[in-house]
């Protein structure tokens, strides 16, 4: 398989992990750069079987590529409103509303709101606000000049929801074959491998909705159990420094290749 990778990824400070994966692996790939402007993948390659990794732009333009196998699994199965139906109460946030940015939404007192993109995942990182906290970030976001959001930003909202533990997935051919904890709140002990229940859950979510042949899984424990915090396009999805990338590598060009 033909690896595309986009090279001005910044947000991602292990990104560099997937030229040394490629390279251990003797896997073929091309490095470009593409702006946040860009209206097309200024590429051309005689290869079918492409996939593309990077940013959020670069898995929305291969989208165009339709003869690229597998390409890019962007969009589709991926928004909250498809696998919502699936996954139901096993979702962390499975309660939503949805606005743009230029809404003025219902606070009550001293209340915390989790706000996330809906469908331009990357335009900003979604994370707890209190009222005060989300006006003054939409107020600058509006006023920079380099913000990708505008007044017609499409936002998810939901209650905050406290988790002790969260974990990034990645499945590829309805198989985890990576894993690793991102968070850990109340000063939960440090466990280096995702515990067993996680992993059971996991599966669990999966044999109810393989989302795609390929995606990210991001779940959290909570007092009430193991909920999916979030399902994410493998194409831009993100590394932490205890992913394996060379497996997911590794993986994704046995199963696309056959």
């Amino acid at each position: 398989m033909y690896f595309l990778i986009q090279a001005n990824v910044y947000l991602d400070p292990d990104h560099y992990k997937i030229f040394n994966a490629l390279e251990e692996l003797n896997v073929d790939y091309e490095v470009i750069n593409i702006l946040p402007t860009a209206e097309k993948i200024d590429f051309k390659t005689d290869r079918k079987d492409v996939f593309v990794y990077g940013s959020v732009t670069i898995a929305r333009l291969a989208k165009q590529n339709s003869d690229w196998f597998p390409g890019s699994f962007y969009g589709g199965n991926h928004l909250y409103e498809v696998y919502s139906r699936f996954y139901g109460k096993n979702l962390l946030n499975y309660k939503v509303s949805v606005h743009k940015v230029s809404e003025d939404l219902v606070w009550k007192n001293d209340e915390k709101k989790f706000i996330k993109p809906y469908n331009e995942a990357k335009i900003f990182t979604g994370r707890v606000f209190t009222e005060i906290e989300w006006k003054d970030f939409i107020f600058e976001a509006l006023e920079s000049q380099s913000n990708r959001i505008t007044k017609d930003s499409i936002v998810q909202v939901s209650e905050a929801k406290h988790t002790i533990k969260e974990a990034r997935l990645w499945i590829i051919g309805g198989q985890i074959v990576d894993g690793g904890y991102y968070k850990f709140n109340d000063d939960v002990p440090f466990e280096e491998k995702i515990s067993e229940d996680g992993l059971i859950f996991a599966n669990e979510m999966i044999g109810l909705f393989n989302l795609e042949k390929a995606f990210v899984m991001d779940i959290c424990l909570t007092d009430k159990g193991w909920k999916i915090v979030e399902i994410n396009c493998i194409n831009s999805s993100g590394f932490y420094p205890n992913t394996n990338v060379k497996s997911i590598i590794k993986a994704l060009n046995i199963y696309f290749s056959n």
